[in-house]
């Protein structure tokens, strides 16, 4: 059976057609992202600009921000792997550079953890998605910022205490995704344009711990 990549999709509350712009919410706030990327990359330009680690994250987020608009406004099958792929990839190699940096494991162990962080990641995303659906994807990430966020603060309590911070922000963010279509009813333009809102404050805030880290 072959993948038609054309093939449109509706996950959405505020999309009530096929139209290019049928979620306009959710397509207009993606800008949100270009402005977290933007931030940080003024940041990384005053604070660390020799980190090309930080660059490249900086890079993955704008990426982001033109993913999930495609996804918004063409809502096809390839545009939602525009959307998840530069997701996934932000996820997994800024856990790979936090318990590196951070925690001070060598590339080996941070490496290791990682990949079995990919690997039982969507088992645990499984458990959880009958309750909150689609948005259990991003569940091990939570659990991640806040297991990282403990461990750090114990090295650094300031960037540690951001860093458990930004996991409250971004379970606030998760929230408002999954209350998207059970709340449809009620809220006509659904919710999940304040999980673009939010989520673009976490991902900057993840990008701000890590150059003012370098930077100290």
């Amino acid at each position: 059976m072959t993948l038609d990549l054309g093939e449109q999709v509706d996950r959405y509350c505020e999309r009530l057609g096929p139209e290019f712009w049928a979620e306009p919410l959710n397509a207009v706030t993606n800008a949100a992202f270009l402005i977290a990327a933007i931030a940080a990359f003024l940041m990384w330009r005053k604070k660390t600009p020799d980190d090309r680690v930080a660059l490249a994250l900086i890079g993955v987020v704008f990426l982001t921000g033109i993913g999930s608009f495609l996804f918004h406004t063409f809502a096809t099958r390839w545009a939602g792997m525009a959307d998840v792929i530069p997701i996934v990839v932000f996820i997994h190699f800024y856990l790979l550079i936090a318990l590196k940096r951070f925690l001070g494991l060598s590339w080996v162990l941070a490496g290791a953890l990682v990949i079995g962080f990919f690997v039982m990641s969507p088992g645990l995303g499984e458990v959880w998605a009958p309750i909150v659906g689609s948005s259990a994807f991003y569940l091990p990430a939570l659990l991640a910022i806040f297991a990282v966020g403990i461990a750090f603060w114990r090295i650094d309590n300031r960037l540690g205490r951001d860093l458990l911070l930004t996991g409250v922000l971004f379970a606030v963010s998760v929230t408002f995704r999954a209350l998207d279509m059970p709340l449809c009813a009620d809220v006509t333009a659904g919710t999940h344009f304040l999980w673009h809102i939010f989520n673009s404050l976490v991902l900057f805030s993840l990008l701000r711990v890590l150059i003012l880290h370098r930077s100290g």
